[in-house]
């Protein structure tokens, strides 16, 4: 009777080191299997980029023009950017190569849509439409622009672009009526001052071409126009284009020099 006791508690002692053997070997299975489809760690190789809420008009259909022939491409390279959510508008005006030496002109209107409730101090707007010269820049107030659209608030600041120092004048103007901004820079190619006066020339060149859908727009670009300084030009009298008539705006017949030939 003792020799099968003995087998019989043997027997179960073996069992439970092989239950035990097999449970451990399970385990360590499933950790290395664990460790091994772990991607929580896994870092992508490019990081998303950050999503714009200003997206770019593939075939934008200019809305203003301004011709500067000091440039030596005197018709500005245009863009359009629209809010994603907001409905806002920006038309962006550039002259100059953004890797070029030579000066450069950037100037901005913005019609805001429900993505704005107000505009920002004009130092605000200004360092924020710095970011294409590497900005923000320190900014130092500097005496008011007069233009055709009224008194600009202007800053001096210094951009860092391709190593090199330029010599910049910032402006902003903001309206309440109609909700419209006009705000860029003018950069020099070096440290040399900025003339006031050609900057101020050069804005009141700035016109409309199209608003239909904004009146409170066109209205505000033809007061604006009534401004005008013309860059030191002569202008023309308003006598002239109320008085003067071509044949096809005419109400009557045109009279004809010489007579007609009887037939």
């Amino acid at each position: 009777m003792r020799p099968a006791l003995r087998a019989l508690r043997d027997e179960i002692s073996a069992t439970f080191v092989r239950i035990f053997a097999y449970i451990g070997a399970m385990t360590v299975i499933a950790i290395v299997a664990a460790k091994l489809l772990d991607t929580s760690g896994v870092e992508a190789a490019i990081e998303p980029a950050t999503r714009s809420d200003w997206a770019a008009v593939e075939r934008p259909y200019r809305a203003f023009a301004l011709t500067i022939p000091e440039f030596a491409e005197p018709e500005p390279s245009y863009a359009i950017r629209r809010h994603a959510t907001g409905g806002g508008r920006r038309d962006i005006l550039s002259f100059g190569e953004s890797s070029g030496a030579g000066s450069r002109l950037m100037v901005e209107i913005y019609r805001p849509g429900r993505e704005l409730d107000r505009f920002g101090d004009p130092a605000t707007e200004l360092a924020a439409r710095t970011a294409e010269l590497g900005g923000p820049y320190p900014l130092k107030p500097a005496e008011a622009i007069d233009s055709k659209f009224g008194r600009l608030a202007s800053f001096d600041f210094t951009a860092l672009v391709g190593g090199q120092s330029r010599h910049c004048l910032g402006f902003v103007r903001s309206a309440d009526e109609p909700r419209l901004q006009i705000a860029g820079w003018h950069c020099k190619g070096g440290p040399e001052l900025i003339d006031r006066g050609a900057l101020a020339c050069a804005l009141d060149r700035l016109t409309l071409l199209m608003a239909a859908s904004e009146p409170k727009v066109t209205e505000f670009f033809a007061n604006a126009e009534l401004k005008r300084k013309f860059c030191g030009q002569k202008p023309v009298p308003r006598a002239t284009y109320t008085q003067r008539h071509d044949w096809i705006d005419a109400s009557k017949e045109p009279k004809l020099r010489g007579r007609v030939a009887g037939r």
